[in-house]
Parts: C-alpha cells; structure tokens; sequence
C-alpha cells in the first residue's frame, strides 16, 4: 500500500517498515547512509537506486518528522 507518493508498506516486506515502492529498500536505510556521510552518488551505487528515489526517501522522512506531536514536558 502506498502511503506516501513513491513510499510503500507491505507486512511481508521488510517487516512493514516504509519501503521505496517497487523495492525492498526501506527509507531508513537511504536516510542512514545519507546521514553517515554518505554521498548521493555513492548511496545510487551502493543501493542501486535513482536519484528521484533518494530525494523521495528524504522527502518522506521531512514529512514524518514534520507530524510528529511537540515533545511537552508532564505535568
């Protein structure tokens, strides 16, 4: 199931987790590499992936983070 345009979820695949659609690439791993210094051009290359999918990982990770609920102290 898409749930976000070029991001799938699929039980059998990668436990769940949201996938690039059509692989078995889960964003996570994209959004890893990228954050650990990889370089775009290294992580098509290592992943076999385009450079729109990478975009698309980091797009959907903005969109997670930007719904997350505010962190609020209890009281």
């Amino acid at each position: 199931m898409e749930i976000f345009p070029g991001i799938s979820v699929d039980p059998g695949i990668r436990f769940g987790k949201p996938c690039l659609t059509g692989t078995r690439l889960d964003v996570a791993t994209i959004i890893d590499a990228l954050g650990a210094g990889d370089t775009y051009d290294a992580v098509e290359e290592a992943y076999q992936v385009t450079r729109e999918q990478i975009l698309t990982a980091l797009r959907y990770a903005a969109h997670v983070a930007a719904h997350q609920p505010p962190a609020v102290a209890a009281a």
